[in-house]
């Protein structure tokens, strides 16, 4: 199910049964509750996967592979410091594999999830109970779905407040205090 939640994030332009919402699913409130904690691990483990990747950036290549350049390059100590870079995310892909056995959902979690939630320090999931329940056996449904991307945008009132207003003077008003 966690998978399922990751792959709603792909391109689904050809699928046929493509999600209404990318980065939602609904199912009970029971699974929602279970399943978020792995949620959250794979994707801190995605997040610290791709410093690793960000780091052996550096070392790498922009050789062609099976060219001269690049041959030369995998004999040379700079492929052996990106190998060492490298090794935590390639590690962090396969245990995310491990924990999720999906390795198209392991692909979006590293390629488009983890990117937008670098800057966050944890709460990547939300859980909202829905007011129907499941027909059938009247589950306790939820919707649970990753935080950031499907909020609501706060907007500020455009109403001034009354507190910070200027008392209005008016005809009617001028008179009654003339008239007191």
């Amino acid at each position: 199910m966690s998978s399922a939640l990751f792959l709603t994030e792909r391109d689904a332009s050809l699928d046929d049964n493509a999600p209404k919402i990318p980065g939602r699913i609904v199912t009970t409130l029971e699974k929602a509750k279970e399943i978020r904690p792995l949620v959250e691990k794979c994707i801190t483990l995605a997040k610290k996967g791709l410093v690793a990747k960000n780091a052996s950036e550096e070392f790498g290549t922009d050789a062609e592979r099976g060219t001269d350049a690049y041959k030369q390059w995998r004999k040379s100590e700079q492929w052996q410091k990106w190998a060492n870079a490298r090794a935590p995310y390639v590690n962090a892909q396969r245990r995310a594999v491990q924990l999720m056995g999906d390795r198209e959902a392991v692909a979006v979690l590293f390629d488009t999830v983890a990117p937008r939630f670098m800057d966050r320090a944890g709460g990547y999931t939300r859980i909202m109970r829905l007011a129907k329940p499941r027909l059938g056996d009247a589950g306790t449904r939820a919707i649970l779905e990753l935080v950031g991307k499907n909020d609501k945008a706060k907007r500020v009132s455009s109403k001034p407040s009354f507190d910070s207003a200027p008392e209005p003077t008016s005809e009617v008003q001028q008179e009654e205090t003339a008239n007191s």
